[in-house]
């Protein structure tokens, strides 16, 4: 199972965004890594250099890596609307970001670490797959003996995060994704545009 296990906080320096969820060594050191941080001269980015940078960004930000994201972009521009924005809500319909926006895990990265151990259910049968593509209508749980896991409950006890596509029912703790987000719904700052042209090359 491919997944970027490398210092957090240096990427998220780099971009100058917590991607990876709140961090206070982002807050302390906000400014880009490296031995001279602010001081070094840094040239300007080329049109390339942008792009670039924004996909990377997104990739990081949902936990994707190359080969992946490549076949999202790929089944996002065989998609009938705007290309970006159907790549934007490839990645929201992904199982790991579904239980992290329904706030049963408090990142995306502890989200994937909850599917891959067997702990969420997709319509009541385990899934396992991170990447696995929700559909409208279908229902994410927690398994029933995992249900008074520490993360999980610590999770939720920080309340479930509100989003109109997605209905939390707290007794059973599952939610059922209703249906696909706007974009201008989804809260991550992305421009997808920058991607598009990235591709488009």
């Amino acid at each position: 199972m491919a997944r970027y296990t490398g210092p957090k906080t240096k990427i998220a320096r780099k971009f100058g965004e917590p991607i990876f969820g709140p961090d206070k060594n982002l807050e302390r050191r906000n400014y880009p890594p490296g031995q001279h941080g602010l001081a070094r001269k840094r040239k300007k980015s080329s049109e390339y250099g942008v792009q670039l940078r924004e996909k990377q960004k997104v990739k990081y930000t949902y936990g994707v890596l190359e080969k992946q994201f490549r076949n999202l972009y790929a089944k996002a521009s065989s998609m009938k609307g705007r290309t970006g924005e159907n790549l934007v809500l490839l990645l929201e319909c992904r199982l790991d970001n579904l239980v992290y926006r329904m706030g049963i895990a408090p990142t995306r990265a502890a989200a994937r670490q909850l599917v891959s151990h067997c702990h969420i259910t997709r319509n009541g049968e385990v899934c396992n797959v991170p990447s696995t593509l929700v559909k409208p209508g279908e229902v994410i749980g927690v398994r029933e003996r995992s249900k008074s896991l520490e993360v999980i409950q610590n999770s939720l006890s920080h309340g479930a995060n509100k989003y109109s596509w997605i209905e939390w029912n707290q007794d059973t703790l599952s939610g059922k994704f209703l249906n696909k987000p706007e974009r201008s719904e989804v809260p991550e700052n992305i421009n997808e545009q920058l991607i598009v042209e990235l591709y488009s090359k």
